[in-house]
């Protein structure tokens, strides 16, 4: 994408490829630069001067997006037959500042690009709140842009304001971080079969637990159980926040709304901020977004609509605030701990929170966890930084502790990625700009739809029922001819596509497997060797070869599985749908192999230490009816 930026007085001119696809209505403008009125709320107060998302559910969809979502190291984007995309982007400086005219124009670049409806903005030192901003809109369909005053729902960046509470009680002397919780709470639902769960191993999502979205169940005799000894993987885990939330009540004696608002959003300062999500809060929050479709594979132009009413008071993630108020909450974490008017937490509990213990390289290659927060470096410095899913936010914070400059950022639409890569760059914007050093250039996004290797997946692939699969590579970007129609595909991951096109093969993802892997089945090959030779392509159970596939054309597939193929649903707001299938001898949930462990168990995945599993349950006249995963229920639903 080529962008052109130029000021005038108290409008942006920004010429914009891109389009926001939202249900029934797709919003663009004229070919022409457009003029945006004024939506910022600056303070002026200034420093010195790709990830892709196939089908598993609407639960994989929001827990996939720790990674970076944008490329800062790929060509510049350029998506030809794109029309100018109309988004209102915040009044500019007076004076310019050139930081702010950098971000601006990278996230009018952005956002198209990454189909987002709005975004908000908070900017801050470790004195002040430099900059609140909105771009886009709050609400699309009634074209209302997006100021600042709105709420934004920041998902699990809630964690770290849980973790700060437990860490007040410790300074309080009621919390021992390194005594089991069951001596706190000793009728929690839990297994421990590998050792006693420490508040430590809670807060480090090394509990071993697994990650269900609740640690309880509508069958009194569930259990979360343990799948690895305490401290010997980081294992992202939602439900151990939800037990800290519990533990944070129990201790302070308040609901958690209350806990939260005493210990940090009043000593803050942090007005407009709810602890919790409710009705009560709707008519201040932006309108969220979420996929139109599904039971389809959402490519990054898919289409969105408007999210239903969500009320949550799962500290997992139920903040709900305004960058204003999270710049607030990022400069107490810039010094440490402390507050406009008193400490947060200690000196020393800022030290236990900000420690890294453990790789979790879901946030980035370098990055470890603390307690609720990651713990990174970016361009040398220490950073503190964590993301935020929803159904329909996604969230994202950079907080610099030796550059002494804190960003937060969210979207109003869950697409399977987070804003990290603004936050990112505002970050080391106001680092540079800060130390009196030129400015880092506008970040390239990355095309979506370039494939680097797109020519080695090229050609005709069969099936033993003689249907053919035709695939045409032009340049770097790869289209499957299918009944007569030609499909433009989207790179979903290693050997791995999406289709973008509604109902033309958006079932599944298209995955290749290579030679040196062949015998193990397609689906299962996405860490082949890029130099091995492409041989076959699965889409759901159907496999196809091309003429240099060598390997066993046969399977024998265990007869039980007979009784778990199909399609499950799960009305809740974090289900969706889910399509079970077998692919030659290996049964599938999604894009995720299922290895029997036991009976109707089953571990999704490729870890063998996942505390994950998969059960298929009230099997009758040779159909599963159930399928419980990740502690929600999938009825099977008979509709294809």
């Amino acid at each position: 994408m080529r962008l052109n930026v130029m000021e005038l007085g108290r409008f942006n001119r920004v010429l914009v490829s891109g389009t926001i696809h939202i249900a029934g209505e797709v919003i663009i403008a004229p070919e022409v630069i457009c003029k945006w009125p004024a939506v910022d709320t600056p303070q002026h107060v200034r420093l010195g001067h790709t990830m892709t998302l196939s089908h598993f559910s609407r639960r994989r969809f929001l827990s996939a997006g720790a990674l970076a979502a944008v490329s800062t190291a790929s060509a510049s984007f350029g998506q030809p037959g794109l029309a100018i995309a109309e988004r209102p982007l915040p009044r500019s400086s007076s004076p310019a500042i050139p930081s702010d005219d950098k971000l601006d124009a990278y996230i009018a670049a952005y956002m198209p690009v990454m189909n987002a409806p709005g975004l908000t903005l908070g900017l801050t030192d470790a004195t002040h709140t430099l900059r609140t901003a909105g771009y886009g809109y709050a609400n699309v369909e009634e074209k209302t842009p997006l100021t600042p005053a709105y709420l934004f729902q920041i998902g699990s960046i809630t964690k770290s304001f849980v973790a700060l509470v437990l860490l007040q009680l410790r300074d309080e002397g009621k919390l021992d971080l390194h005594k089991p919780v069951l001596n706190y709470l000793p009728w929690l639902p839990i297994r421990e079969d590998f050792g006693p769960i420490t508040i430590h191993h809670l807060l480090t999502h090394t509990s071993g637990l697994p990650d269900n979205l609740s640690y309880l169940s509508s069958d009194p005799q569930a259990r979360l159980i343990q799948g690895f000894k305490p401290g010997e993987h980081f294992h992202y885990c939602n439900a151990a926040f939800t037990l800290l939330g519990e533990l944070a009540v129990k201790l302070s004696g308040k609901p958690w709304h209350l806990c939260v608002q005493e210990r940090i959003l009043t000593p803050l300062e942090m007005t407009d901020t709810s602890g919790v999500i409710t009705n009560a809060t709707r008519s201040r929050a932006a309108t969220g977004y979420q996929a139109f479709w599904e039971d389809q594979v959402y490519p990054r132009q898919g289409k969105l609509v408007p999210s239903s009413s969500l009320v949550m008071d799962d500290t997992a993630g139920c903040v709900t605030s305004t960058p204003a108020d999270m710049a607030r909450y990022a400069r107490m974490l810039l010094n440490r701990g402390q507050g406009p008017k008193s400490r947060i937490v200690s000196e020393e509990s800022f030290t236990l929170f900000s420690t890294p213990y453990i790789k979790a390289e879901e946030f980035s290659p370098t990055a470890s966890y603390g307690y609720g927060i990651a713990v990174d470096t970016l361009d040398g410095h220490k950073i503190l930084r964590h993301t935020g899913g929803m159904v329909a936010f996604a969230s994202s914070i950079h907080v610099d502790l030796d550059g002494g400059v804190a960003a937060f950022a969210s979207i109003n639409a869950m697409q399977g990625y987070r804003p990290t890569a603004v936050t990112e760059y505002a970050v080391r914007l106001l680092s540079a700009a800060k130390q009196s050093k030129p400015l880092p250039e506008l970040p390239s996004i990355a095309d979506p739809m370039l494939s680097e290797h797109a020519a080695q997946y090229a050609g005709t692939f069969h099936s033993s029922d003689g249907q053919t699969l035709e695939f045409t590579a032009e340049g770097t970007r790869l289209s499957l001819t299918a009944d007569g129609h030609k499909i433009p595909l989207q790179p979903a991951g290693s050997d791995r596509f999406i289709s973008t096109v509604e109902g033309a093969y958006a079932n599944h993802t298209i995955v290749f497997g290579r030679a040196a892997s062949s015998a193990s089945g397609a689906a299962s090959t996405a860490q082949s060797a890029p130099q091995a030779a492409v041989v076959e392509v699965s889409y759901g159970s159907r496999w196809y070869v091309n003429s240099a596939y060598t390997g066993p054309r046969s399977f024998t597939t265990p007869p039980e599985y007979a009784a778990y193929v199909g399609h499950y649903y799960d009305g809740d707001a974090w289900g969706g749908e889910l399509r079970v299938y077998v692919l030659k001898d290996k049964l599938f949930a999604g894009d995720d192999q299922l290895t029997p462990i036991g009976g109707n168990l089953f571990r999704p995945g490729d870890e063998s230490w996942t505390p994950e599993t998969a059960e298929f349950l009230h099997i009758f006249d040779g159909k599963a009816k159930l399928l419980k995963l990740a502690g929600m229920d999938f009825w099977r639903v008979e509709v294809d």
